[in-house]
């Protein structure tokens, strides 16, 4: 198994939140963003990840999803 170009769409929406606060979120502007991105928020939000089809919050599950994505993104990153 490997991880599929929508797997790392999404993941990139994920650590685009940050950890240390629920009271921000992100918004997609479905004018100016690639269709790509436009989907992938659109997935997390159908797999109950995130409040809106736009973005919006990280639900529960969500915030776990998005410390996993950071965290994976840190190890893979390091020097």
């Amino acid at each position: 198994m490997q991880f599929t170009q929508d797997n790392l769409e999404e993941l990139n929406i994920l650590v685009r939140y940050k950890l240390t606060t629920t009271l921000e979120g992100i918004k997609v502007h479905t004018t100016t963003a690639a269709p790509t991105t436009i989907e992938a928020t659109r997935r997390l939000f159908n797999k109950g990840l995130v409040t809106l089809a736009d973005g919006g919050y990280l639900t529960a599950l969500g915030h776990e999803a998005a410390e996993h994505a950071h965290a994976l993104l840190g190890l893979m990153n390091t020097a």
